[in-house]
């Protein structure tokens, strides 16, 4: 065979809308050939949802170009070239399908089970065949892929060998000259005599079949028996052609077709073989060697037994026609009407047709049986086996798949789904690491801005030196400090913990400060490492917000909230970082110069010193905030360029500025007289702690000698300014001459405005005994007060803002006074 025969014949361009049309007409012989292509160890079950995956799968996405200039159209080429592309693409997958996995190469598409069409619940299967179809079965899966399309491509397309070569080829079949061989294996298994030729031509002399190659010269074109014309042209005695495969066979309705589609498995000429006939029921049927039509006994019904004539167009000079009359062994006659039988789908019924013959009407055959009758019973070809319903994936049975395998599986299954619910719920929760946006909960809302606010790359970070040139001195010039201001991650996870907190993380806020998101990117004032703990400060322009997380482990988050809107350089001059073992560290602003730590118990005692590093965060110093006695209270003392400050930790992320002085013009009690005052009072300052509390003002309103020659008590007035600017708390407080002794609690108030700006005056009484023993109520006003008056259990009055009244022990009085502007005041309560 030469070079230019293995080459794919030019089809012309396809269009998508042809080969559809080509696909949707010719769906159940696809679906066919690529259920026999496909290799029968997959089960049949995959074979037929494969076979139509394939098909489906095989329309082309774009127009097919075609080749500049045709070449030549072959007798063989297929007439549509939709269905030749089609059909091309089909055995290509086929063949793809059928090749083994390797481990190491990725599988291709073909390989794999098929996601549409999908069955669930059921098994689909064509129907059960017989034995000739199990028999066929068995050796077509001993052959290899091309092999298998060599012998479909053959017997089931009726293609000569030529075509069946290129087809090979355009399929990327490496060797196909090795798969037709194969094929032909299979037709020397089928059988040696002519009943297994799907055209009932004998193969006795092995010399008939499709491949079209030369008869023997004892080979008959036409089935007459008359001798072949030396030439090799196949025409037969009649004039019809004979078995070139060149050549074209009249059909009887003036139509005709190719010789490559018309003939067998056989490998050989197609009418070059000798026809053999058995004996009938009525008389001796013609020998294979006497060239008659007859190719075995024929049936009362007057059919031809053979599968090979039911329905498959003769070759040469016997394709049309039924037998004649009178014929013994139900050979046709020469131009009469026969009936097709039940043959392939390829078989033409209706007048004029012949079965086998050459002659005219179909006569009666021996025993009454008429011509071309089909015999269950005998063995067909395997050409005509390809056209059984044993190898038709359309036609199909439907069984369950195992049912109490199935209801195991769902089991399974369900046992899966809860164990992946509960390892997805564990995995969620915060182990040994964090993820991406820590222990903060799920989101809630999708928006820009809110993705703007939680972005780290977009948070607000303070040059160092800003802060010297601004006309403003407060959170929003702090500088960003800290060794992991560069980590994306932690500060990642900081804003999602800020807008999120879950369930795991502690979280406190002093009182009236809101603890949502913040409404833009917040600004970043340190992140860094403190005492075991990745510490990050941010500040929104309302409220400081401190994140703290653990290094080692995920568990244990922190977020704490403070309102600090309206800080001044004082108000802005520390946060605090951590508090940790009894100890609390300050992050300091970049004005603050020094720091020191003044126990306020001890007013006469030097402060010690506290150094800080380059970041300013402070050396740990005990805290009072959450002490159980009071033996020492240490406060921060600061020193900026304007002086000195006194800070408290209450508990709070912003500690409380401690000021002495008249509610107009308080300062920083930094003086002896407010330090010592501030010695006897300091201990009282656990009433306002964790109140959110900004400033606490501690004020002399008063100084009253005491009876029985006991000396002069002093009067104090201590309010606590918050940072939201209601809940202040005023504690009136009564101190003895003697300095060791810790001022007594004479009243206290919340949300009351005395002792505060607006209303800079306080009335408090308390019931006092002297050295000597006796009980006395005193009483004193701010010097607004004009005179005072006990009514009660004790009744008593006195000019001026001082009083003092003898009473018993346990005795209770009410005590009011008059303004100099006439009006009457309450005590503090």
């Amino acid at each position: 065979m030469s070079t230019k025969d293995l080459v794919p014949s030019p089809v012309g361009p396809v269009d998508v809308e042809q080969a559809e049309a080509a696909l949707v007409e010719r769906y159940p012989r696809l679906v066919r050939i690529a259920y026999l292509v496909l290799p029968p160890s997959l089960g049949r079950n995959r074979r037929v949802l494969t076979a139509h995956a394939l098909v489906q799968r095989s329309l082309p996405r774009r127009r097919v170009p075609g080749p500049a200039v045709p070449e030549p159209r072959l007798a063989e080429d297929a007439v549509d070239p939709g269905y030749a592309f089609v059909r091309g693409e089909v055995l290509r997958q086929a063949l793809v399908a059928g090749l083994p996995l390797r481990r190491l190469a990725l599988p291709r598409r073909a390989q794999l089970p098929p996601l549409l069409p999908h069955v669930w619940g059921l098994r689909l299967f064509p129907r059960v065949g017989g034995a000739d179809e199990l028999a066929l079965d068995q050796r077509l899966s001993r052959l290899s892929g091309p092999g298998r399309a060599a012998y479909v491509l053959r017997g089931l397309e009726r293609q000569g060998d030529a075509e069946v070569l290129r087809v090979l080829a355009a399929a990327g079949v490496e060797d196909p000259e090795s798969a037709l061989s194969e094929a032909d294996a299979v037709d020397g298994a089928d059988g040696s005599d002519g009943s297994d030729s799907p055209d009932g031509r004998g193969a006795a002399d092995g010399t008939a079949g499709l491949r079209g190659g030369p008869a023997t010269p004892a080979a008959s074109a036409g089935g007459s028996g008359g001798p072949r014309p030396a030439d090799g042209s196949g025409e037969s005695p009649t004039g019809r052609p004979g078995s070139d495969p060149g050549a074209r066979a009249d059909d009887g309705y003036g139509r005709t077709d190719r010789v490559g589609e018309q003939g067998g498995p056989r490998r050989g000429t197609g009418d070059g073989g000798r026809r053999g006939a058995g004996p009938g029921p009525g008389g001796p049927g013609a020998g294979a060697a006497d060239g008659r039509a007859g190719s075995g006994p024929a049936r009362r019904d007057g059919r031809a037994d053979r599968v090979g004539e039911q329905g498959r167009p003769g070759r040469g000079g016997q394709r049309d026609g039924a037998g004649g009359a009178g014929e013994p062994t139900g050979r046709g006659g020469a131009d009469g009407d026969g009936t097709a039988g039940p043959g392939g789908s390829d078989a033409r019924r209706g007048p004029g047709r012949g079965v086998g013959g050459c002659g005219g009407a179909p006569g009666p055959l021996p025993g009454g049986g008429a011509p071309g009758s089909f015999d269950p019973g005998r063995r067909r070809s395997g050409a005509a086996l390809l056209e059984s319903d044993e190898f038709d994936p359309c036609a199909l049975q439907a069984r369950p798949t195992d049912l109490i395998r199935r209801r195991q599986h769902a089991r399974a299954a369900l046992v899966a789904l809860v164990a992946l619910l509960v390892c997805g719920a564990l995995l969620g929760l915060p182990g040994d690491g964090w993820g991406r946006n820590g222990a903060a909960a799920p989101s809630y809302a999708r928006n820009p801005a809110a993705e703007a606010a939680l972005d780290p790359g977009a948070l607000k970070r303070v040059a160092p030196a800003v802060w010297t040139g601004s006309t403003r001195q407060d959170f929003s010039v702090w500088p960003a400090r800290g060794g992991l201001v560069g980590d994306g991650a932690l500060l990642r996870r900081a804003l999602a913990v800020w807008a999120r907190p879950g369930a795991s993380v502690h979280s406190s806020s002093t009182p009236g400060t809101p603890v949502g998101p913040p409404m833009g990117p917040p600004q970043l004032l340190f992140a860094g490492v403190v005492d075991g703990a990745r510490v990050v400060l941010l500040h929104d322009g309302l409220r400081a917000v401190r994140y703290a997380e653990p290094v080692e482990g995920a568990a244990g988050a922190a977020l704490d909230f403070a309102r600090t809107d309206g800080a001044d350089t004082v108000g802005s001059a520390a946060l605090v970082l951590s508090r940790a073992a009894g100890n609390v560290r300050y992050l300091t602003a970049p004005w603050v110069a020094e720091t020191a730590v003044r126990d306020l118990l001890a007013p006469g005692k030097a402060p010690r010193p506290l150094a800080r590093d380059a970041a300013g965060m402070t050396d740990p110093m005990p805290s009072p905030a959450l002490a159980r006695s009071c033996t020492r209270w240490n406060a921060l003392q600061v020193r900026d360029g304007s002086g000195q400050r006194l800070l408290a930790d209450l508990g709070e992320p912003a500690p409380a500025r401690l000021l002495w002085g008249p509610p107009a013009a308080p300062v920083d009690a930094t003086g002896q007289e407010a330090r010592e005052a501030w010695a006897r009072t300091a201990c009282q300052l656990t009433a306002v702690r964790a109140h959110g509390v900004r400033s606490v003002n501690a004020w002399r309103f008063a100084r009253q000698a005491l009876p029985e020659g006991a000396g002069r008590g002093t009067w104090l007035c201590t309010r606590a300014e918050t940072w939201r600017g209601t809940g202040s708390r005023t504690l009136a407080q009564f101190l003895v001459p003697s300095p060791g002794v810790p001022a007594a609690l004479a009243a206290r108030s919340e949300g009351s405005p005395a002792c505060g700006v607006r209303d800079p005056r306080v009335l408090a009484g308390v019931l006092w005994q002297a050295p000597g023993g006796g009980w006395y109520v005193l009483a004193a006003g701010s010097p607004d007060f004009a005179s005072l008056e006990t009514s009660g259990g004790v009744k008593g009055r006195s000019d001026g803002p001082v009083l003092a009244v003898r009473a018993a022990a346990g005795a209770r009085a009410d005590l009011n006074g008059v303004l100099r502007d006439g009006r009457r005041v309450g005590a503090l309560r």
